[in-house]
Parts: structure tokens; C-alpha cells; sequence
């Protein structure tokens, strides 16, 4: 019999907390006008444990869901499906949970001591080469039937993907290639990382393994349009801490941050690295080129929530982000020129995804709340205009909590970032979400429509639309 949640854990309650059904609804209560310009898919993933955890939660290795909204003629369809990974599948039958989250093989059931799985798939998705993928950092992706959002199982590229895949590619917006790496490709702490590139049909065209300076996180990386650039920043893993019964994860500030940039014509070898003040940066906005300048966006902050070498843990201050540029003269490699872009705290950053790698203008953000504010939920979207400085942002109120917002062009030739934004809203007083559309260059307007979920979407972490003419 299935055991209740934890109450009062902050991961496990709110607009963190699980739902424990899969349901399909075919048209969805719609507040306001959705355009009909819009027709395609917002699919969002995040963590959805399907039974109460086994001790120590980490939201990072719980079960994926996948919430899809289906939008055409201004109706909206919803469904969703649990990722129905290995792991998934022996919990199911168990009727409980057999894995822990902290990533300790110890903290595992006896039963399935032992056991090689597929990962959890919760983090992000791509749609690449027709195909939708749910993407972590441990393992390879899954595919998922788009439309009735079945797990097809892992996908490897026919094979040539020999492991972990990150779960924040890039895809360029002119070839259509998609750009990824694998941190820690070989199952240990040696700091080295595997680089790939795959055709704009889904083909492996490019493998390719370098050394980091040391081991670190590294969540995301960026591309120009002549580049690729890895972001390595001081929160490092060590046998040496787990032989001593601590947590292998620590912040290393005297190791600084390390900007490795290598050409996208060339190899891996050919990479230049550059050295900035200790910062840590889970997600990268947008990088892009002018000559042998490069700029590289990104939301920094001070330091992670996590313990430095004497045990310290940081303070609110230190855990807010703040939109950070980072630039580098490739002719000269070395220091690199910091420059805060906006003192609001914010994270999630997004792009109108036809400039990755190129010079833009608009950025999207969430913010009002995250890390360092006193708040874990995050209560406006923000749109920042890089050449103004301008952040304009709608609030969606006190008791509501948003998710990362999406941008959809328009039109296919359209200006930049005109458009819409989707995201998820949910609301503590109804227990409830609803699906949020705004006109992306008005959003201090508001949503200019609603389709309206009689569940909660638990916050999570990415989502990526898929443009479609047949449903």
C-alpha cells in the first residue's frame, strides 16, 4: 500500500507537490483568446516521484513527468505520463520505492541492489531529427511518443552514443545540427567531458573527449556561430570526501571559474581557456560573437547551495542570480571581463531559440523569488531588452507560482522575440494550474489567455515547443 508524501518537506509540498494520476482531457476551459496562428505543442518535464521517497529527498533523481499541451484552432488538449524509465517500472510493480535519491547505490533497496537503469529522465526535452526526448545528465535520452506521449525507450543515435548525454543541447537555428557533451563520460571524478554533434536528421557526426580543469557540475554550455563554449565552475565532486563520509559535492572558490572555448571547425584541442572570479552558473541565456570578441550570458550567482572545504554554507545573498555577461577575446585568452547586465534576481533564462548563437536583443526570464529571496517559488516572467537595459516583468500574483516560460514565434519570418510566451501557473488557493499565454512584446499586459487544468502541474524544471500543422 502506498505511503503519504512528507507534508511539510519543501520539495514534496505546494507547487512542489507530487500528483499521483495520468489523465487525458480533450479540450480544455480556455479564459481570453488563443491566437490561431498558434498551433503546435508545449511539452513541459520535471520531477514526479510516483511513491514517497526512501529517506533523504532529492527532487534532482525523482521520477519524470511529462505535461503536454496540445493547442489548435484555439482549443487546447492536455495530457500526461510518468517517463516509464527501468526504474519506473520495478517501483510499479513493487508498489513502492525502491531507489534512493542521493545518489548512493547504498541507499537502494536490497532488491534491486545492484541494478543498471535508464535514469529518471526528468530535466529537459529537445525535439531533434522528429524525434522528443526526455533528457538527464546521468543517462542517455528517452524517446516519448509525441502525441500520446508513450515512452518509446532509450535512444542512443542507432547506437554511436556510447553513454550520459547532457540536458541542455543546442541546436543552431541555420544547419539545424545539435550540439551536446556528457559530463563525467567515464563514470569517475577525472574532470574529463565528451563532446558531440549531431545532424540535423538525427545522425552522430562528431565525438570527441577533453579534459577539464577539474571535476565539476558542469548543467550547461553555449554555441556561437564559430564556437562552442564549456562554463566550469568551482563546485567540484571528490572521492576524497565521500571516503571521508561527506557529501562528494563541495564549492572550491580558489579554483575559480574556467571558460573553455574551442572552434566549431577543428577539435577539441584546439580549445583556449579563460579565467574568471569564482561564480556559479547553472544555465546559460545565449552566446555570441563580434570578431574575435565573445559574449557569453548567463545567471550567475555569488555561489551554490552547497558546503565550501571548511563545511561553510553560503548566505541568501550569495545564492541570488543575476543576469551576468561573460567576455573573452579569443586572440588572447586569459581574464575575463564580468559585467552584471540587471540587479533583479532571476533565473530560467530563454531565448527566441532562431538567434541561439547569434547577436539578439530579448531575453526571457522567471523572476520575483528563487535562490537567495527568501521564496522558492519565482512570481513574475521578466523580458529583457539588452540595448536598454529594460527588464519589464508581469506579476502573476502572491499565491502563484510560475514555470519556464517558452517563446513561440508568431510568424515564420517575424521580428525577434514577437511572439508569444507559454508557461504554467499554479495557483495555491485552487490546489490548481492553468496554462498562461502572453504576447511576448506586452507582457507587462498580462496573459492574454488561460486554458484551465482542475489539477496541479508540480514545478519543474524546462519544457521546449514542437510547431506542428497535424496533431
Amino acid at each position: 500500500m502506498a505511503t503519504p508524501f512528507p507534508a511539510n518537506h519543501p520539495y514534496l509540498s505546494k507547487g512542489f507537490e507530487p500528483i499521483r494520476i495520468e489523465c487525458d482531457c480533450a479540450d480544455l476551459v480556455v479564459e481570453g483568446t488563443i491566437p490561431q496562428e498558434l498551433i503546435g505543442s508545449l511539452y513541459r518535464i520535471g520531477p514526479n516521484p510516483q511513491f514517497a521517497p526512501r529517506g533523504f529527498y532529492n527532487p534532482l533523481l525523482a521520477d519524470g513527468m511529462i505535461h503536454a499541451f496540445h493547442i489548435r484552432d484555439g482549443r487546447v488538449a492536455y495530457s500526461n505520463r510518468w517517463v516509464r524509465t527501468l526504474q519506473w517500472q520495478h517501483e510499479r510493480t513493487a508498489g513502492r520505492s525502491l531507489f534512493g535519491t542521493t545518489g548512493s547505490p547504498r541507499d537502494a533497496d536490497p532488491e534491486v541492489a545492484g541494478l543498471q537503469t535508464d535514469g529518471v529522465a526528468n530535466t529537459n526535452l529537445v525535439w531533434h531529427g522528429q524525434r522528443l526526448l526526455a533528457l538527464e545528465e546521468g543517462h542517455a535520452p528517452i524517446q516519448i511518443d509525441p502525441v500520446t506521449l508513450r515512452t518509446l525507450g532509450p535512444w542512443t543515435f542507432d547506437g554511436a552514443l556510447p553513454g550520459n548525454m547532457t540536458a541542455h543541447p543546442k541546436v543552431d537555428p541555420v544547419t539545424g545540427e545539435m550540439f551536446f557533451f556528457a559530463n563525467f563520460p567515464n563514470k569517475d571524478f577525472s574532470g574529463s567531458l565528451a563532446f558531440y554533434a549531431a545532424s540535423a536528421d538525427g545522425n552522430l557526426t562528431r565525438s570527441e573527449m577533453f579534459q577539464g580543469p577539474f571535476p565539476s557540475l558542469v548543467h550547461d554550455f553555449a554555441i556561437t556561430q564559430d564556437y562552442i563554449l564549456f562554463f566550469i565552475c568551482p563546485i567540484t565532486l571528490s572521492m576524497e570526501r565521500i571516503r571521508k563520509g561527506a557529501s562528494p559535492i563541495g564549492w572550491e572558490p580558489a579554483r575559480g571559474t574556467h571558460i573553455g572555448i574551442f572552434p566549431r571547425v577543428g577539435s577539441t584541442s584546439d580549445i583556449r581557456w579563460f579565467k574568471a572570479p569564482p561564480s556559479m552558473a547553472w544555465h546559460s541565456m545565449n552566446a555570441f560573437q563580434a570578431n574575435d570578441t565573445i559574449n557569453l550570458d548567463v545567471c550567475a550567482q555569488a555561489r551554490p547551495a552547497f558546503p565550501d572545504e571548511n563545511g561553510r554554507t553560503p548566505s541568501d545573498t550569495d545564492l541570488r542570480q543575476y543576469l551576468t555577461r561573460w567576455t573573452m577575446d579569443w586572440s588572447n585568452p586569459g581574464t575575463v571581463v564580468t559585467t552584471r547586465l540587471n540587479e533583479a534576481a532571476c533565473e530560467y533564462p530563454k531565448i527566441d531559440e532562431r538567434r541561439v548563437g547569434l547577436q539578439y536583443r530579448f531575453g526571457f526570464v522567471a523572476c520575483v523569488g528563487g535562490p537567495g529571496t527568501g521564496d522558492l517559488f519565482h512570481r513574475a516572467v521578466g523580458r529583457f531588452e539588452f540595448e536598454t537595459g529594460l527588464l519589464r516583468t508581469f506579476h502573476f500574483g502572491e499565491d502563484s507560482a510560475i514555470s519556464e516560460a517558452i517563446f513561440v514565434q508568431n510568424a515564420p519570418e517575424g521580428a525577434e522575440a514577437d511572439g508569444y510566451l507559454l508557461l504554467t501557473v499554479f495557483e495555491e488557493r485552487r490546489n490548481a494550474s492553468y496554462l498562461a499565454i502572453l504576447d511576448s512584446t506586452r507582457i507587462e499586459s498580462g496573459p492574454i489567455a488561460k486554458a484551465h487544468l482542475d489539477h496541479r502541474i508540480p514545478l519543474g524544471f524546462h519544457g521546449v515547443w514542437r510547431p506542428t500543422t497535424v496533431l
